[in-house]
């Protein structure tokens, strides 16, 4: 049976880079999106991160002949202690993609590799920057709230607290927030990107 209810955007639920990267995701492939974070501000953790992003056989990687790939990655974190395989297959699998993804759609120099530990190949990608994981959410962030400022594609709350999933059945329809004292209802299917910042104060 079909669930009937307007479900004509994904809402996600976290601002760092994970959120705003399935929040750019939704509407760079044409759907539209509610972005839901606590905070007064989008970033989290991910602002803090200072080594840069990794990745295993990128665009970069291969204009500086460094000999990377998926397979080379997965090895090194499941060396490094990795206790899920099947996460860590996904996450290493996906990199090279995604880093790309970042430099091509964002327009980020991710131009410098480093070796970090547990690597076996350089492949922390970072700019110049002193701060790489705050340039490149920040990159996606104005990203984001420009498509919110132009068009009715994209929506970014602040201060949203999400505290109830509205269910139909077993399947996640939706969920309810609480902002400014009231409590308000967003419905369509949900991506949860709001496990790097463990601050839960509640």
């Amino acid at each position: 049976m079909a669930a009937s209810f307007p479900a004509n955007q994904v809402i996600v639920v976290g601002g760092g880079l994970a959120g705003m990267s399935a929040a750019n995701s939704v509407v760079e492939l044409g759907g539209k999106t509610v972005l839901l974070d606590k905070s007064s501000f989008c970033g989290g953790n991910s602002t803090k991160a200072t080594s840069g992003i990794n990745g295993a056989g990128t665009k970069t990687q291969k204009s500086k002949g460094v000999p990377d790939n998926a397979e080379i990655f997965i090895a090194d974190t499941l060396k490094g202690g990795a206790k899920k395989p099947e996460l860590a297959k996904v996450l290493c699998a996906n990199s090279a993609a995604d880093v790309d993804w970042l430099v091509d759609k964002f327009d980020l120099d991710l131009s410098l590799l480093a070796r970090l530990g547990g690597h076996s190949q350089p492949r922390t990608h970072r700019g110049k920057e002193r701060f790489p994981g705050m340039t490149i959410t920040y990159a996606l962030i104005q990203m984001l709230e420009k498509v919110a400022e132009k068009t009715d594609r994209a929506r970014i709350v602040t201060k949203a607290e999400v505290f109830k999933l509205i269910q139909n059945g077993r399947a996640v329809v939706g969920c309810e927030y609480r902002k400014a004292g009231k409590v308000i209802k967003e419905f369509g299917p949900m991506i949860f990107a709001s496990g790097g910042f463990g601050a839960d104060f509640g």
